[in-house]
């Protein structure tokens, strides 16, 4: 009864996550992993490898419902983001990896990355509220794609959430880009970077260390999540699509500040 119990409390944070991502372009690894934090179950590189799976499941689902539904979007931006993220990613990796090493207590690990997250998340919050007052830099090109996709991808892997708010927000004031089109290049990206991230991994440590035990129940709710995201994404109007994605940020930042807590305490 235990492990069914635990397989649905797993199953439901990833079908709610995933759907909320796929729906705001957060991708769902901002929920997931801090919900995995408090949950304790796993350590750091196991969590950061669960959630890794199913937001890449939920991205391919969500990636390829909107292509059905003739989404239109920058093609050749969203490639150009996609292909630099996996260099990201793959620094993200290597950089998460040594910290593990150098630390030595995955409490330790896991209060970094809560507070560049809590960070990250409370600077994009407040982007949000004021950006119709702010200008953005409206470019354009090759280069500022290149860029911008390496750094995409290296929070998306370092943090462990598939990419977050950081990638709309940037997405937004960079390129003045709208929200929808904004949740969709993000998805492509964010589905750049976790492949990157299985490849390095496999090539690196292989996947014997992980306890992937709860994995299938979260992969389920990640299809369910990606479709339904991306039907709630395309039906629902711009304002809505913005209040949900800032409504979880305040979620998530409210769960960094407990895991912070409970792993100083």
């Amino acid at each position: 009864m235990e492990l069914v119990l635990q397989a649905l409390v797993y199953f439901f944070v990833s079908l709610v996550a995933t759907t909320v991502g796929a729906m705001t372009g957060m991708g769902g690894g901002v929920i997931i992993k801090p919900v995995l934090d408090v949950l304790g179950d796993y350590d750091v590189a196991t969590i950061g490898m669960l959630s890794c799976i199913t937001v890449l499941v939920m991205s391919v689902v969500s990636v390829g419902k909107q292509i059905r539904q003739k989404t239109r979007f920058p093609a050749r931006m969203s490639v150009l983001l996609a292909v630099s993220s996996v260099v990201g990613g793959s620094l993200g990796v290597h950089v998460l990896d040594g910290m593990i090493a150098a630390a030595g207590s995955n409490s330790r690990v896991l209060v970094y990355q809560n507070i560049c997250l809590g960070l990250l998340i409370l600077i994009v919050f407040c982007y949000m509220l004021m950006k119709d007052k702010l200008p953005t830099l409206g470019l354009n090109g090759a280069v500022p794609a290149l860029l911008v996709g390496v750094m995409l991808g290296f929070f998306s892997s370092f943090l462990g959430i598939g990419g977050g708010p950081i990638n709309v927000a940037i997405l937004l004031f960079v390129f003045s880009f709208g929200i929808k089109t904004a949740t969709v290049c993000s998805i492509v990206t964010i589905l750049a970077a976790q492949v990157s991230k299985l490849v390095s991994t496999a090539v690196s440590t292989g996947f014997a260390l992980f306890d992937f035990s709860m994995l299938p129940v979260m992969v389920i709710g990640a299809v369910l999540g990606g479709f339904i995201g991306a039907v709630l994404n395309r039906a629902l109007p711009d304002q809505t699509v913005e209040k949900g994605f800032n409504t979880v940020q305040l979620v998530v930042l409210g769960i960094c500040v407990l895991n912070i807590v409970r792993n100083l305490g």
